[in-house]
C-alpha cells in the first residue's frame, strides 16, 4: 500500500511502511492516527499557530514527539502547576516524556508546528481524525482498540 501524498490509512497490528516525515508535514489535522499496534501507536499532529498540544499527563505511559516543522516551547513537570522543566525545540528535536510527567508543547513559530508521537500503550482509536483539538477534546468515541494492550492502572489526566 503505497501512502504517499495522501492520509496514512491506519491498518492495525499488520506490517506498515511510510515516510513518516512527509507524511507529518503534510497533516493538516490536530490529530491523525497513523498506525495502531498492539502495544505502541503512531500519531501526527498539526499545531495552530499560538495552540499547543494541550497540558497532559500519562500515568503508565513513555511517549516521543519529533518536530518535523515549526519551533516551538515544551514545558514539562511533576505536577499541572509546577513545570520547572522548559526548552525550545524546532525542526528535527524530539521531546521525550517519562510517564507520569506533566507536559505541553506550545507553538511559538509563525506557521502550524508538525509533529509526531508515539505512544506506548495504544491511546486513541485506530485510523482516528481529529480536525481541531477542540474536536479532540470533545469526542467521547476516542478510545483504544480492544486487540491492544492497556495498563491496568490511573488514566491519563488533561490540565
Amino acid at each position: 500500500m503505497d501512502n504517499i501524498g495522501s492520509r496514512i490509512k491506519d491498518i492495525g497490528p499488520q506490517p506498515q511502511t511510510f515516510d513518516i516525515q512527509r507524511a507529518t508535514k503534510e497533516n493538516t489535522n490536530y490529530r491523525s492516527v497513523a498506525w495502531s499496534g498492539r502495544y505502541l501507536q503512531v500519531t501526527l499532529m498539526s499545531i495552530p499557530v499560538g495552540g499547543d498540544i494541550g497540558l497532559e499527563v500519562h500515568p503508565e505511559t513513555d511517549q516521543f514527539l519529533r518536530l518535523d516543522s515549526g519551533s516551538g516551547r515544551v514545558q514539562m513537570g511533576e505536577a499541572k502547576n509546577k513545570l520547572t522543566f522548559e526548552k525550545h525545540v524546532s525542526d528535527g528535536w524530539c521531546v521525550l516524556v517519562p510517564a507520569g510527567t506533566w507536559h505541553n508543547i506550545t507553538n511559538m513559530g509563525t506557521k502550524p508546528m508538525q509533529v509526531y508521537a508515539i505512544y506506548a500503550p495504544a491511546h486513541h482509536k485506530p485510523d482516528k481524525v481529529q480536525a481541531t483539538a477542540a474536536a479532540a477534546e470533545s469526542d467521547k468515541a476516542d478510545k483504544p482498540a480492544t486487540w491492544s494492550v492497556q495498563p491496568k492502572q490511573a488514566p491519563d489526566e488533561h490540565g
